[in-house]
């Protein structure tokens, strides 16, 4: 795993606003989904990390949250427990809100989302359009774990890295990242993240 931690440290620096080892915590937990799938099927999920206060106020249930009522204790991501409570519930329509602090606050949202200045490579959907509406108009980052098993994150409301956990993939994935970009592998990952402008 610390192969995996070294390409990381590009994505998951200071400058995004959340904390970095959160950050690098949340991409590997979707690296993990992105590989595993549920009952033999990818699935696909969305994790919104940081200012979880006016995530909320953009986004909305639209079936009853199955993490509220629990305590912060049981919630926080690190808990073992709670990453397999993850995986299960990212089956689920909808993303989920992670605190500052590491508290997985709510499962099942749906973001509110304006495609207005927001530019997105054709053949990404909707959980990314979420994702880069969100970081756009809040200080969180997202990251998006699409059914084709590519892990994407986005602050600021840009595509800023994407994640191929496997490396079969790259024969026939293209980039949509533009612009300058840079490239770093270990074991069975690749990540490849925008230059700093």
């Amino acid at each position: 795993m610390e192969d995996y931690r070294s390409l990381l440290c590009s994505v998951c620096s200071e400058k995004r606003e959340v904390d970095p080892k959160l950050l690098e915590e949340v991409i590997i937990l979707a690296v993990e989904v992105a590989r595993e799938g549920r009952e033999g099927r990818r699935i696909g999920t969305l994790f919104v990390v940081g200012d979880e206060q006016e995530v909320l106020k953009r986004s909305r249930c639209l079936i009853l949250d199955p993490l509220l009522g629990h305590p912060n204790e049981l919630k926080r991501l690190s808990d073992h427990n709670m990453r397999e409570t993850v995986k299960e519930l990212a089956q689920l329509d909808g993303g989920f809100v992670i605190s500052d602090d590491g508290i997985v606050v709510s499962a099942c949202r749906y973001l509110d989302a304006s495609s207005q200045g927001i530019e997105l490579p054709l053949g990404l959907g909707s959980r990314h359009l979420a994702a880069a509406c969100v970081t756009r108009d809040t200080r969180a980052v997202s990251v998006v774990v699409s059914e084709s098993s590519v892990v994407r994150v986005f602050d600021d409301g840009e595509l800023v890295s994407e994640i191929i956990p496997e490396l079969w993939l790259m024969s026939r994935y293209g980039l949509h990242l533009q612009g300058p970009y840079s490239e770093q592998k270990a074991e069975h990952l690749t990540v490849i993240s925008k230059e700093p402008s």
